[in-house]
């Protein structure tokens, strides 16, 4: 196609008259362009009336890109409508948003399909609710306090802040190893829960094992772990008779392991160093129909064994070792 201003040359066995001036003959080309204008008008009508309008019947206008959250189906939604409504008849329900990254799917592992309560001994609030937790509960053989304070170093760490940050430190463990991991209570609530309501927690829950965390407060000298496993005993809502084999394998598993892992010897002021004691009267253990055990992590008011328990890292050992336990008594 020649873009200067001559004169175009006749064309080949045309009729035009060469003497005629150019500007007054019409061109092939303009013939075409006329011709295709209106096709091209009539196209555009055409999608315009195909691309819709707004629900007023006007025209949308263009939208920008979005980075809403929203998909285009809830973005287009109308008063009224469901998303899915809006998804069907929205000209811009074909165009997909980028779906929502998917939540972490829990850890795989040996304890999958596991469930462990884990019972931080004793609260915090504890000391300012002192008539409450006085009340007697029914533990089957007897009636004791719903609760107590638990008890401190000398220097005034709190066996409940203990209890309860070992406790953390154990359900990550846990869940690391593939198990669900319920808390009988997190310092959400102003104080307790009983010692009732913690067994219950474990009995509803169904747990293949259920651990509560303590710490002992006896005098200075007396230095240790030892884990407490529950006797043979029925009276009232009391029957461990189905748990009192399988808590003993529980017990047992968890003091080797807490042994070796922090590097703590058992009890040497009971339990004949074994860092086993049975016992008859906490009601944790006698209302429990899941295997349960308690662990005295060490004696708050012995210096040494303080200084073990207020250390983050040998807390975070304290865990560990509990975990290991618990993980080779559920075949893991």
């Amino acid at each position: 196609m020649r873009n200067d201003d001559s004169p175009p040359p006749p064309e080949s066995g045309s009729s035009v008259n060469p003497d005629r001036p150019w500007f007054t003959r019409r061109s092939t080309l303009v013939v075409g362009v006329a011709a295709l204008a209106p096709a091209a008008l009539a196209g555009w009508v055409l999608t315009q009336a195909f691309a819709g309008s707004g629900s007023d019947g006007a025209p949308s206008a263009p939208q920008p890109a979005s980075h809403s959250a929203l998909s285009p189906g809830q973005r287009d939604a109308k008063p009224g409508s469901t998303p899915s409504e809006s998804a069907s008849t929205s000209p811009s329900a074909s165009t997909s948003s980028p779906a929502a990254a998917p939540a972490p799917a829990p850890a795989k592992g040996p304890l999958t399909g596991k469930t462990v309560v884990v019972d931080p001994g004793h609260n915090v609030g504890n000391f300012q609710h002192t008539d409450e937790i006085d009340q007697q509960v029914d533990i089957g053989t007897a009636r004791k306090e719903c609760d107590t304070t638990g008890t401190t170093t000398n220097a005034g760490y709190k066996e409940a802040d203990f209890t309860l940050d070992v406790s953390r430190r154990l359900r990550t463990a846990l869940e690391a190893q593939g198990a669900k991991v319920v808390l009988t209570h997190q310092a959400d609530r102003p104080w307790g829960p009983c010692i009732t309501e913690r067994a219950r927690i474990g009995n509803e829950a169904k747990a293949d094992a259920v651990v509560s965390v303590h710490a002992d407060g006896v005098s200075a000298g007396n230095r240790g772990f030892h884990v407490i496993l529950p006797a043979k005993v029925k009276g009232g809502a009391a029957d461990t008779s189905k748990i009192v084999g399988p808590s003993r394998e529980l017990g047992e598993r968890i003091a080797g392991n807490f042994a070796r892992t922090t590097g703590s010897a058992p009890a040497n002021y009971l339990g004949s160093g074994t860092g086993l004691v049975v016992r008859d009267d906490l009601g944790g253990l006698n209302l429990s129909t899941q295997p349960k055990v308690f662990i005295e992590c060490g004696n708050m008011r012995d210096a040494k064994d303080a200084a073990q328990l207020t250390s983050p890292e040998w807390r975070q050992k304290a865990a560990q070792g509990i975990a290991d336990g618990i993980v080779g008594f559920l075949g893991g």
